[in-house]
Order: structure tokens, then C-alpha cells, then sequence
């Protein structure tokens, strides 16, 4: 499985690189399906959202699909999914994105479309890829406002967290010296992300690809 998990998506000359090399293929040739779901429920101004959007457009893709699992029929989004060359995961509510992907069934799906594609996780995007995630991290660090304060399952591609955001002025919580109690909780491998950060993974080789600031726990 190739994984690309970022904080803020291409933000970065080497971001764009380490897909590159993921890919292994002119981005000219390269379709991407970008999912907005988590970003559904956000309130306020969806600038960051466009942006996203105009950093994979930058890229120069063959072509680029926007597939809203919450809007779609389960058929429309798998075929489409399975059609694309890379499934770009965006960011927004995290508890949100991994319902959708729950009830739609895409969760089962996605493993076996991920054996000859790469996944690109942004934030809410990148965090749903461990094996669990809690609304009380959402509260805490990401100014959501959940129902109730519980774990939920994830995806569970990679047996590590990522904390993204590291130092945004947007999110004040997101900071090392408070990481550091999470990460004693959490007791396994997580790494705090800044917007100029990422982490890509092939198989089980786990490398950090920065033009900013990053930190591992555990």
C-alpha cells in the first residue's frame, strides 16, 4: 500500500516530489479523485477547502474528480474510485468522514482499490488511516464540537498516529508540549505534522518528507 499522509496537502515542492515518487509516472498521466466529505459539516469560510482543491489542480493531473461519498449512491463512488489512479482524502471532521465511509461501505473497499493506487490523506483525511481516532482529540486540539466524547474505528491501514497542524496559529492546542501527554496515552508511534509536513509510507517503510517542522512520539 502507497500512502502519502499530509497536513495540508501539496504544500510543498517536496510533498509534490514524494508523490512523484509514489507515482513513478508523469503527473500529465495521473487522474485523482479528491474527497470533500469531511469538510461537510464545517462552519465558516471553505477558502482552505479551494485551496486544496487549487494545489491538486497545480499539479498539472490528467484529470481530477471531486466524489462526495455522503452524496453519491455506493455504486457511483466505487466506480469512480476505481477508476482514478489516486484517492485524495481531505480534511474537515474526522468523525464525519469515517461515518460516511462506514455507511457507504467504502471502508471494506478501500484496501483492495488501494493495492494499485496511492492514497493521499489531508488532515481529517490523514488521521482516519490508524486504526482509531476519538472525538476527544477533535474537541481538544481542532475546535470541533462532537456529540459525545468516545473512540471510534478507522481505517486501520497503518498501526501509528498523525497529529496535524503542528503550530497553526488556527489551532493553539496543536503544540508539542500538549502532544506530549496524547502521546503517553496513545502509546504508539505519532507524528505531529506541521502544514509543510507529511509522512509517506510504502509497505512498511515510513519516511517524513518536511520543509518544516515535524516531531515524532513513541
Amino acid at each position: 500500500m502507497k500512502l502519502l499522509l499530509t497536513s495540508a496537502g501539496f504544500s510543498n515542492k517536496s510533498i509534490v516530489d514524494a508523490l512523484g515518487d509514489l507515482a513513478n509516472r508523469p503527473f500529465s498521466q495521473l487522474s485523482l479523485s479528491f474527497i470533500p466529505t469531511a469538510a461537510n459539516v464545517e462552519e465558516g469560510s471553505k477558502d482552505w477547502l479551494i485551496n486544496d482543491l487549487v494545489n491538486c489542480k497545480n499539479l498539472g493531473l490528467r484529470s481530477i474528480d471531486i466524489v462526495d461519498i455522503s452524496a453519491l449512491d455506493y455504486k457511483v463512488c466505487r466506480s469512480r474510485l476505481e477508476k482514478t489512479d489516486i484517492i485524495f482524502v481531505g480534511g474537515g471532521n474526522s468523525f464525519h468522514l469515517m461515518n460516511w465511509l462506514k455507511r457507504s461501505g467504502l471502508d471494506k473497499e478501500l484496501p483492495g482499490m488501494l493495492e494499485n493506487k496511492i492514497y493521499v490523506g489531508l488532515s481529517a483525511g490523514s488521521c482516519i488511516t490508524a486504526k482509531w481516532w476519538s472525538n476527544k482529540y477533535e474537541l481538544k486540539f481542532y475546535k470541533e464540537k462532537p456529540e459525545k466524547v468516545d473512540r471510534f474505528n478507522c481505517l486501520g491501514f497503518v498501526d501509528l498516529f498523525i497529529m496535524p497542524h503542528l503550530n497553526d496559529p488556527f489551532f493553539p492546542n496543536v503544540r508539542l508540549e500538549k502532544l506530549e501527554l496524547i502521546a503517553r496515552e496513545i502509546n504508539k508511534p505519532l507524528y505531529a505534522l506541521d502544514n509543510n509536513s507529511a509522512v509517506k509510507i510504502v509497505g512498511e517503510k515510513i519516511t517524513v518528507v518536511s520543509e518544516g517542522e515535524w516531531h515524532k512520539f513513541n
